[in-house]
Parts: C-alpha cells; sequence; structure tokens
C-alpha cells in the first residue's frame, strides 16, 4: 500500500518508450499537496516519465505507485478508474475544436461516469470561474486565444477534482505575459484545493519566479539538483 503521505512513489523504476530505455534506477517520492518541476533536455525522458505515471506506457522494471494503484503492472480495467483521479494538462491543450468550451468539458464529465446533467453543468459553472473563463462557456473553442483554450485545458484537468494533476509543457507555446498567468493558476490550484502539481517545463523564467521542488532528467538518471 502507499504510504499515507505520498501520491507518486517510484522505487528502482524503468522509464522506457518503446525498446529504449530512458531514465533507470529511478527513485522518488512526491507528497500530498506537493507543487514539484521536471526539466530536462528534450529526450530525456520527461514525457515518457508522465505517461507512464498515468499508466499510458507500462513502467518497464522496479515499482511504482501513483494516486494508490500499483502500477508495476496494472490491469487494463483498472487504469480508467487512475486516470479519474488525476489531471493531465498538455502542451497543445488537444481539446475538441470544432465545440465550445462547455461541449468540451460536459464531454470529459460525461465519459468520466458523470450522469445528471444538473450536476455536470454545476461543476462547469464551477471550474470555469476558476480558470477565470466564467463568461466563455458557450464561446467556440477555435475563437479562444492559446492562453484561454490552456485554460479550457486546465478547466479539463480539474473538473473531476483530481488529487494530481501532470501538466507537460503547460506554457511551451505561450507569450511570457500569458506564461505567467497559467503558472499562477497552477500554483493557486496546488495552494487552494490541496491538489498535488508535477509540472514539465523548459521555462526557467517561471521556475525561477515560482520557486519549487525541482527534479531533472540527465544521462538516463532522475536527480534532485541542489537548490
Amino acid at each position: 500500500m502507499m504510504e499515507s503521505n505520498s501520491i507518486i512513489i517510484l522505487e528502482n523504476a524503468v522509464i522506457q518508450h518503446q525498446t529504449d530505455p530512458l531514465l533507470s534506477d529511478v527513485n522518488l517520492r512526491i507528497d500530498k499537496g506537493e507543487f514539484v518541476y521536471l526539466i530536462g533536455k528534450s529526450g530525456t525522458g520527461k514525457t515518457s516519465l508522465f505517461r507512464t505515471l498515468y499508466a499510458d506506457l507500462p513502467l518497464a522494471g522496479g515499482r511504482g505507485e501513483v494516486c494508490g494503484f500499483d502500477i508495476s503492472n496494472i490491469k487494463e480495467s483498472k487504469i480508467p478508474l487512475l486516470r479519474r483521479k488525476m489531471g493531465i494538462v498538455f502542451q497543445n491543450f488537444r481539446l475538441l475544436t470544432d465545440r465550445d468550451v462547455y461541449s468540451n468539458l460536459f464531454f470529459v464529465l460525461r465519459a468520466i461516469g458523470w450522469k445528471k446533467k444538473k450536476d455536470i453543468d454545476e461543476r462547469i459553472g464551477e471550474v470555469l470561474e476558476a480558470v477565470g473563463l466564467a463568461d466563455k462557456a458557450n464561446f467556440p473553442v477555435y475563437r479562444l486565444s492559446e492562453g484561454e483554450q490552456q485554460r479550457v485545458g486546465i478547466a479539463r484537468a480539474i473538473a473531476n477534482k483530481p488529487e494530481l494533476i501532470l501538466a507537460d509543457e503547460p506554457t511551451g507555446n505561450l507569450d511570457p505575459i500569458t506564461s505567467e498567468e497559467i503558472m499562477n493558476l497552477l500554483v493557486d490550484i496546488n495552494r487552494n484545493m490541496s491538489t498535488t502539481v508535477l509540472i514539465s517545463s523548459h521555462d526557467y523564467i517561471m521556475i525561477e519566479k515560482f520557486h519549487s521542488r525541482v527534479l531533472c532528467c540527465e544521462n538516463g538518471k532522475l536527480v534532485e539538483p541542489m537548490q
């Protein structure tokens, strides 16, 4: 069983993409409520580590637990249950661009088992308020700015009240001012909702501005640089 205060545990873990091992002997603990950055050059395993944490890639060795689930040998039927406990934010948003904001969120909540339209409508209102888009529910996604689209992506990620958010380069496509707004939003979610946040980023200006724990993928290892 996972220790009561740890939301991610990896022990002697091996992360690989297809047949290529990217990270080996990974030992990591992230506690509930932490805000953690994951840095490293392109190709060093950041995205593959994220994909392993949400069981899109199998753990290639060692032991791992995420949100109370053993990902070392997780059954296919358990993966949707694991993912309901986390929210994922992508660099390229991955929204349904032919639909409006409300429909994007409605689709996700229905897909994960919310049934009553009244409850769904109430939750959509709450998350849009939380990300500063309360007045954009009926806007087509393609009419939104990139910053607004990322806010919808974050609204989608927090819709099911997750324990953990994995944000993969959430400011990678954004200008500096919008990047700071998105980082402020993620920090607020971490503090106000007690949601653990793990962010993969190359945005060292934002990392310096919003100082927190840093992990680094380099030379096939996951290390924690001196702060």
